[in-house]
C-alpha cells in the first residue's frame, strides 16, 4: 500500500494492449494480453485487475483470490500492475485499456483524487468499476468498494501494542506512507485515536515515509535519537514495517522497542517468528479479490450489488501465529 503524487498525462490509444501480471502459478512478471476482442465492454467476459503495485504479497494474494473466482464464474481476469505505488504509473495502466476496455475493472486507486479522471474515462466506455483495498473520494464512480476497515485496523494495532507494552510508560511512533492514501492514512488516524485510551502511552507523532523502506529505517533511527523513551512503533503497511525493522536492527533495538506492523507478508511473518516484530495486523486480501470479482460480475449480469463491503482483520502475535496461518500472504498463487 504505496504512494507518490505526480501529475499525469492521458495517453489513450485506440489499439492499446493491456499489460498483465502472469496468472496464478506464474512468475508474477509483467507480460502481454489480448484486448477485449473488439466487443463492447458490457458484452465481453473479460475483467482486469489493476492493483497498487506489482510483486507485493498483499496484491498477489488479492490477485489469486480474484483469478480463482473469475474462473469459477466463467470470466477471464488479467492483472496489470504498476512498478511503484504511484498515480502516474497507475494512470498509464488504466489508459492502456484503450478503446477495447474490459467488462469490469477492479482497481486499487493509488491516489483518492488523482486517479478519478482516468478511471472515470474507463467507466464512460461501459466498464463496471469495483474498488479493491483503496477508494476514490468520489463515491459515484465505482459500483462497489471492498476493503478492510482501516480505521478499525489502526485501533486494533493500538490495542495490540498496548497489550504488548503493558504498564510501561513511553512514546509511540507512527510510520505512515504518503499523504492522500486512503488506507494507510485511516490506519494512522485510528491508531492515534485509540492510543489516547492508554494513559501510559503518548504519541511521538506521525512520520511519512513515501512508502520507501529506506526512509522508514531513517525515520526510526532519528526517532530513537530524539525520543529516548520510545517503547513502540506502528508501521501502517508492509514497506514501512520492513524499513522499521531494519532501523531497529541497525540500532540494536530489536525486541527493546515493540514493533506492530500492518499486513502479513512472508518477510513480516518470518520477522514475527524471529522477534523482529511483536505483532501484525493481517488483512484478508484473497477475500477482497474474490468479493471484488463477485460484485463486478453481479453488476454486469444485472444482479444486486453491495456498494460497500468490509473485509476482516486479525491481530497476530508470536503466541497465536500458528493458529492464524490462513491469513499469511502469498508470493505466488
Amino acid at each position: 500500500m504505496k504512494f507518490n503524487r505526480k501529475t499525469f498525462a492521458a495517453t489513450g490509444s485506440a489499439l492499446a494492449i493491456v499489460a498483465l501480471v502472469t496468472a496464478c502459478g506464474g512468475s508474477g512478471q509483467v507480460g502481454q494480453s489480448n484486448d477485449a476482442g473488439g466487443q463492447p465492454a458490457e458484452n465481453n467476459k473479460k475483467l482486469t485487475l489493476i492493483p497498487g503495485v506489482q510483486a507485493e504479497p498483499f496484491y498477489i494474494s488479492m490477485q489469486c483470490g480474484a483469478e480463482a473466482e473469475a474462473k469459477k464464474l466463467g470470466y477471464e481476469l488479467n492483472t496489470s500492475a504498476p512498478q511503484k505505488f504511484d498515480a502516474a504509473m497507475q494512470t498509464e495502466k488504466v489508459n492502456a485499456l484503450g478503446s477495447a476496455p474490459p467488462a469490469g475493472l477492479l482497481i486499487a486507486p493509488t491516489d483518492d483524487t488523482a486517479m478519478l479522471a482516468p478511471i472515470q474515462q474507463v467507466k464512460n466506455r461501459g466498464t463496471k468499476i469495483v474498488e479493491v483495498d483503496t477508494a476514490l473520494k468520489d463515491t459515484g464512480v465505482a459500483v462497489s468498494s471492498i476493503s478492510s476497515d482501516n480505521a478499525e485496523g489502526g485501533k486494533l494495532a493500538a490495542q495490540t501494542l498496548a497489550k504488548l507494552v503493558g504498564d510501561e510508560p513511553g512514546s509511540v511512533l507512527v510510520l505512515d506512507t504518503i499523504a492522500g492514501t486512503s488506507t494507510t492514512n485511516a490506519r494512522a488516524k485510528g491508531f492515534e485515536e485509540e492510543l489516547k485510551n492508554f494513559p501510559n502511552l503518548k504519541s511521538a507523532g506521525v512520520q511519512f515515509t513515501q512508502n520507501e523502506p529506506d526512509q522508514a529505517a531513517s525515520k526510526v533511527t532519528a526517532a530513537l535519537a530524539s525520543t529516548p523513551d520510545l517503547v513502540g512503533i506502528f508501521a501502517t503497511n508492509l514497506n514501512t514495517g520492513e524499513g522499521a525493522a531494519t532501523g531497529l536492527r541497525n540500532a540494536g533495538k530489536i525486541g527493546q522497542v515493540n514493533l506492530v506492523g500492518f499486513d502479513a507478508s512472508p518477510s513480516e511473518v518470518e520477522g514475527l517468528r524471529k522477534g523482529e516484530y511483536q505483532g501484525l495486523i493481517a488483512q484478508d486480501p484473497a477475500s477482497i479479490g474474490q468479493q471484488g470479482v463477485q460484485q463486478a460480475v453481479a453488476a454486469l449480469e444485472g444482479k444486486p450489488v453491495q456498494r460497500t463491503i468490509t473485509a476482516s482483520l486479525h491481530s497476530i502475535t508470536k503466541d497465536n501465529m500458528d493458529a492464524n496461518q490462513q491469513y499469511f500472504y502469498k508470493q505466488q498463487c
